[in-house]
Formats: C-alpha cells, sequence, structure tokens
C-alpha cells in the first residue's frame, strides 16, 4: 500500500493562487509518473477527474484543457514530492485535490485524504 498525502488547500477569492503539495514517502519516486485528480462538489469518488500529470522524469506535462495554462504541474524527485501551482482560480475548480503515481491511470488504489479547495467571494 501506498501512503500519499496532499496539503495546500483552502479559500481563495476568484483570481487567486494556490500550490498543492503531495508527498508520497516509501515509493522509488523518480520511477513513477505522478498525477493530480479533482472531485467536484458532491461527484462521486468514481468520478474524480484527472487534471494535470507528468512523467517520472519531470518531462510529459499534461494539463486538461479547462486548466491549461492556469496550472502548472511539477516535482521534486530528491523528497518525494509533486506539486501543482494553480493560478486564476475560478469557483468552477473548487473541489478535493487528490494525487496519486501513475500517468492519468491509478496504479495504487489507495488514495490520501485530499485536500480542499474553496474558490469563492
Amino acid at each position: 500500500e501506498v501512503q500519499v498525502e496532499e496539503s495546500g488547500g483552502g479559500l481563495v477569492q476568484p483570481g487567486g493562487s494556490l500550490r498543492l503539495s503531495c508527498k508520497v514517502p516509501g515509493l522509488t519516486f523518480s520511477n513513477y509518473a505522478m498525477s493530480w485528480y479533482r472531485q467536484l462538489p458532491g461527484a462521486p469518488e468514481s468520478d474524480r477527474e484527472l487534471v494535470a500529470a507528468i512523467l517520472g522524469n519531470g518531462g510529459g506535462e499534461h494539463y486538461i484543457d479547462a486548466v491549461q495554462g492556469r496550472f502548472t504541474i511539477s516535482r521534486d524527485n530528491a523528497i518525494n514530492m509533486a506539486y501543482l501551482q494553480m493560478n486564476n482560480l475560478q469557483p468552477e475548480d473548487t473541489g478535493a485535490y487528490f494525487c496519486n503515481p501513475g500517468y492519468g491511470v491509478v496504479i495504487f488504489n489507495s488514495w490520501g485524504r485530499g485536500t480542499q479547495v474553496t474558490v469563492s467571494l
């Protein structure tokens, strides 16, 4: 079982920014792509959507259209951390954000608690 720890969420106004962090201890981190997902308010766990992904070597960044140009995924393999910099946040970005190893495909069916992002006036 893989432990995943997300942090960095909060309440921001539209146009604001947040930086989410994801730690995956105990994993040979650089061997795995990493992805960020979000679960919109009221949506079931099965509807978590991929937001962004990055390969193990830090390349191959992928974003869904809704966040392209506003979000940036990155990683620091030396400390087993992945990040999601979110700029120009909008109310439709509100939701619980999760990370997991894999490039848009969940490898370990072991989710963290997520971190809540709320964008509101």
